[in-house]
């Protein structure tokens, strides 16, 4: 196992809370993580159906041989069990009683929110950022390699071919959570969706369209993102509504968190495939997103990601707010910085002063090459940098 960045915080929230959850998609690393930074709880699983029958049969009797210390992995799959955590942290507040983990996110949220809110440490772990892969034994070394790669664990730990792990996993854990979830039994139409909206990441959302070529309503394409960013495949990045502009588009925009699921959706079967791809540049910039995602999560920090775009004027591919300052990030993944990189990055001050006056702008561009450098207005980072610099 490597070191994760969010160990630390999971420490420090496991000394304050009772019941800290950690929540985040399936193969990120939880289960391993837990085990591993509190290796004193006993540890049970509610995925098999014998224990779950347990925990929702007899809740009481469940937690009266598991109540002490313990990891409750896949917490989500006993709803019911939450009430009675409710009862057993109000009698006994001892920190870290509690640490549940689980993959679907409003599984949990939906559950803490009715019974265990107060009593709680919400934490989430995507799959490792860029400098936690450079912990592995044997990382990729290209910018091509790594998204292709993308940073599931087991792929990394035990050199897995990634085309066929990510089927197997689109399979076996995609598929299987959205058909638990919707009923879903048209799977090639929701392979098929699924295809389609990885052609969409790193643009706006556009339900209707995505719905109408996949072949399904908008209701119903609405119904199965929210699953898929439920489970951690997907994330939306809202506009930046600070600017109250009436000219300033409000639609979110479309990000996969992992770039080798991405690359492996779009048909992508080998790094230099992906080099000359037509989408290699929505492919690096959902990438940069999900890092810089990564970067504040794994710290214990809230996403507070944004993009902007007016209809006739800036557009910004990231705006994070990071304490008091508001950074803007433009993506580009070319090896070499044109002139235009820095186009909508020269209005940013002004905009910023004008909806945010009490933070600090800063602008960077992360590009595809090696060399970082330091411009007037804006700072320019290399792919293999982003985890070098903070972002909150």
């Amino acid at each position: 196992m490597i070191a994760r960045t969010l160990t630390s915080h999971l420490l420090a929230a496991a000394g304050r809370m009772p019941v800290v959850a950690v929540t985040g998609p399936r193969q990120s690393g939880k289960t391993t993580l837990c085990r591993a930074t509190f290796p004193d709880h006993e540890y049970v699983s509610l995925e098999p159906l014998d224990t779950r029958d347990f925990a929702v049969s007899d809740p009481r009797g469940f937690l009266a041989q598991y109540g002490h210390r313990v990891i409750l992995d896949e917490a989500q799959r006993a709803p019911d069990l939450f009430s009675y955590l409710q009862e057993e942290v109000d009698r006994d507040a001892t920190p870290g009683r509690f640490i549940l983990t689980g993959s679907q996110h409003f599984g949990l949220s939906e559950s803490i929110s009715q019974s265990l809110a107060g009593r709680v440490a919400l934490l989430h772990l995507l799959p490792p950022s860029l400098d936690e892969v450079h912990r592995f034994a044997d990382p990729p070394g290209d910018l091509w390699t790594t998204l292709w790669t993308g940073a599931y664990p087991r792929i990394l730990d035990r050199g897995l071919p990634p085309r066929e792990w990510l089927a197997d996993y689109t399979a076996t854990y995609v598929q299987r959570d959205v058909r638990q979830v919707l009923q879903v039994t048209d799977l090639d139409t929701f392979t098929a969706f699924l295809r389609l909206a990885a052609g969409r990441t790193a643009q706006e959302q556009n339900l209707s369209t995505l719905g109408a070529d996949a072949g399904v309503t908008h209701n119903t394409a609405r119904a199965w993102l929210s699953v898929l960013e439920a489970s951690f495949v997907v994330f939306r990045v809202p506009p930046w509504l600070r600017n109250v502009r009436k000219r300033t588009v409000k639609a979110p925009k479309l990000h996969f968190v992992d770039s080798g699921l991405t690359c492996h959706l779009l048909g992508i079967h080998e790094p230099e495939q992906l080099r000359t791809h037509p989408l290699r540049g929505a492919v690096f910039e959902s990438w940069v997103a999900s890092e810089i995602l990564k970067a504040r999560l794994h710290r214990g920090l809230p996403s507070d990601l944004f993009h902007l775009r007016e209809a006739r004027g800036a557009e910004l591919d990231i705006v994070v707010e990071a304490g008091r300052q508001i950074i803007a990030v433009e993506v580009k993944s070319g090896a070499t910085v044109a002139p235009d990189a820095f186009r909508h990055l020269e209005g940013f001050a002004r905009l910023a002063g004008e909806a945010a006056p009490h933070l600090e702008p800063l602008s960077r561009v992360i590009y595809g090459g090696d060399t970082p450098q330091r411009r007037t207005g804006a700072e320019i980072l290399p792919w293999n940098s982003i985890q070098e610099v903070a972002w909150g």
